[in-house]
């Protein structure tokens, strides 16, 4: 089950990234980071110094999600004499989790969550944006806080540790490399925000079908059975 798990946290990383109430906020959060400043619809900031900040940064959230990983899966090794009812559990779940992210339904429990802020006092260097992070991680905004519990549910579904920690890394590679990408070409011009922004309610149907569909695999059991046909097929 590991190799899908694998894929499927690396997309809905980079899909978290994506989502409607984290990606317009990209450009002011990197800002809070930087020091920067806006000027002719750019950000006015040295690149390498907005570079090697963000990654900072990237580390303290990813730290976050990685103990989350491992914690999930070393709560999962209490249940392995039930993980076949846990995983119909984190399956029937996740699919909540996707049909409201899709839109189909709306919980308002699910759209409750502590969102992360940050004084205007500008960074100190590479270790407040390491700080920043951490306080990032543990304070995820909703919609992203589901990506992460469907993630953490396959996490604890898991048979090691090490597979547990493994998906969050991946999960967190997803979500990073487009912010880097992002932060970088922003400072040449705000403009591609803009027009990415446009596309917001497709991506944001995109992951709630993607969840769903994870969801009914690990629910029915397909999952395992996919997985297998696929480790037979790499031999």
């Amino acid at each position: 089950m590991e190799n899908i798990s694998i894929w499927f946290a690396f997309a809905a990383g980079l899909l978290s990234f994506f989502s409607p109430c984290i990606f317009p906020l990209i450009p002011a959060y990197v800002a809070n980071l930087t020091g920067a400043s806006f000027a002719g619809g750019k950000m006015e900031v040295n690149r390498s110094t907005l570079m090697v900040r963000a990654i900072s940064f990237i580390f303290g959230f990813s730290l976050i999600f990685v103990v989350m990983g491992a914690s999930a899966s070393f709560l999962g090794q209490f249940f392995a004499n039930y993980r076949e009812l846990v995983e119909k559990i984190s399956g029937f779940l996740i699919v909540v989790f996707g049909l409201q992210m899709a839109g189909f339904i709306s919980i308002k429990l699910l759209n409750q969550g502590k969102q992360w802020k940050t004084n205007n006092q500008k960074p100190k260097g590479t270790l407040r944006s390491f700080v920043v992070g951490l306080a990032f991680g543990t304070g995820w905004t909703p919609c992203v806080g589901l990506a992460l519990s469907s993630i953490l549910l396959l996490a604890g579904s898991s048979d090691t540790v090490y597979n547990g920690v493994l998906m969050l890394a991946v999960y967190s590679i997803g979500l990073g490399v487009p912010f880097l990408v992002l932060a970088y070409l922003i400072t040449y011009s705000l403009k591609i925000t803009k027009q990415l922004n446009r596309f917001m309610p497709v991506i944001s149907k995109v992951s709630g079908y993607l969840f769903i569909i994870m969801g009914i695999l690990l629910f029915t059991g397909t999952m395992q059975k996919i997985s297998a046909w696929l480790a037979i097929l790499s031999y």
